[in-house]
Formats: structure tokens, C-alpha cells, sequence
């Protein structure tokens, strides 16, 4: 059987002694090289390319969302479970965008860090339930958030006459027309079609009637 390789990141050394007895217990698992800070991680990450890496958040020199950066930039593919004695969103949120796929509290038992170092290496999320489960919330916050303001963005901030004008624009009546419909002078007209066009990020009218068209800003 060909043992899974793993690096272990961790300042403390009787913690990471700890974990080396643990995984070297193991019949499927070795660990093969063991780092006190997150520049050390990303040397022998370099040298060993192990299968795994498991990477304490909290280190000196380079702490572990750094070093899982700089490992997943400069060798793509890696695979990192980052460990943290607090289960915090910022740090969680943090470590997921540098690159890890699982987060792991030191406070969990044995078998359930053993089946988050295997669900890693089998290429899963090795995330609680607990976890996963704030991932969701907050990714179902961030698209209600960028729903929102697509929403705003969709309805721009024209005033009642530059609607009134867009209509007629719609309806590709020119400047004069305009004016003439809406007893205004053709210098109004013109600076209305500005507004309009530099709200709706348009080039020219018959984008803007489109875009108009397309997001209900028009009269039935």
C-alpha cells in the first residue's frame, strides 16, 4: 500500500509531535516532514511535494493564510486543511479563499480529524457539518448582496422628465420632436439625452431605449 504523504505546519511542538504519533499510527498515512512557522510550510512544500498539508493558522515569521497562499500560487494543486483553535468566520472565510480545502478546530477528537485528513486526500471539503453549513449562509448572504445591487443598478436614478424623455426616445422621436411634445427648449432636450445616456452607461439612444425596454423602465 503507497502511504499518503503529509507535511505538518505547526509552531507548537508538542502539539505537532502529537499529530505526527497520531497520523504515523495510521496504516494509510506518514507524515514526512513537520515545519515551525509558514515559511519553513512553503520550503518543504517545495522540496517534498506531499500529498496533504496540514497547516495551523496561528504561527510566527509566516502565519498559515499566508503560507497557504504563497503554496497554492506557487504549486497549484496542493492540498491544505488549515487547523485553528477558534472556530472563527473571518479566519474560516479567509483560509477557503487562499486555498485550503478543509478547516479543522484542534479541539476536535481524533477519529473526526482522521476522516477530515482522509475526505481531504479523496479530494473532498474537509469541513464539519457545523462548518459547511455557515459556508452556505454566508455564500446565500454574499448572492442576496450582489442580487441587491444588480437591483440598484438596474433601476438607475432618473428624474420624472428624463423618464419622460427616455420614453420618447424609445419611440426614436429626435431632439425637436421631444422638445416640441414636451413644450421644453431643444438645449433641455439635448442635456436630458446627456443624463439619460451617462446614467444608463450608454453609447448612443438606441442602446439606451434597449436597455430601457429590457428593464421595464418604459410606459405599456
Amino acid at each position: 500500500m503507497t502511504l499518503a504523504r503529509i507535511l505538518l505546519a505547526d509552531d507548537h511542538e508538542l502539539f505537532r509531535d502529537g499529530l505526527a504519533g497520531l497520523i504515523n499510527a495510521q496504516p494509510d498515512l506518514e507524515v514526512v516532514g513537520e515545519a515551525g512557522d509558514g515559511l519553513e510550510a512553503l520550503k518543504l512544500a517545495r522540496d517534498l511535494k506531499p500529498d496533504l498539508i496540514v497547516m495551523d493558522i496561528n504561527m510566527p515569521i509566516c502565519d498559515g493564510l499566508e503560507a497557504t497562499r504563497l503554496i497554492c500560487t506557487e504549486l497549484p494543486g496542493s492540498r491544505i486543511v488549515t487547523l485553528t483553535v477558534h472556530d472563527e468566520d473571518e479566519k474560516l472565510f479567509a483560509a477557503i479563499k487562499a486555498g485550503a480545502v478543509g478547516y479543522l478546530l484542534k479541539s476536535t477528537n481524533k477519529k473526526k480529524f482522521l476522516d477530515g485528513i482522509r475526505m481531504a486526500l479523496a479530494g473532498e471539503a474537509a469541513l464539519s457539518s457545523k462548518i459547511a453549513t455557515r459556508m452556505l449562509d454566508e455564500f446565500s448572504r454574499m448572492m442576496n448582496q450582489s442580487i441587491a445591487v444588480s437591483s440598484n443598478e438596474d433601476a438607475p436614478d432618473l428624474t420624472l422628465r428624463e423618464r419622460e424623455v427616455l420614453q420618447y426616445i424609445a419611440t426614436g422621436s429626435s431632439d425637436k420632436e421631444i422638445a416640441a411634445q414636451l413644450s421644453i427648449s431643444l438645449y433641455t432636450v439635448k442635456s436630458h439625452v446627456r443624463n439619460i445616456l451617462g446614467k444608463l452607461h450608454a453609447v448612443n439612444r438606441r442602446e439606451a431605449a434597449r436597455f430601457a425596454s429590457q428593464h421595464g423602465l418604459l410606459k405599456k
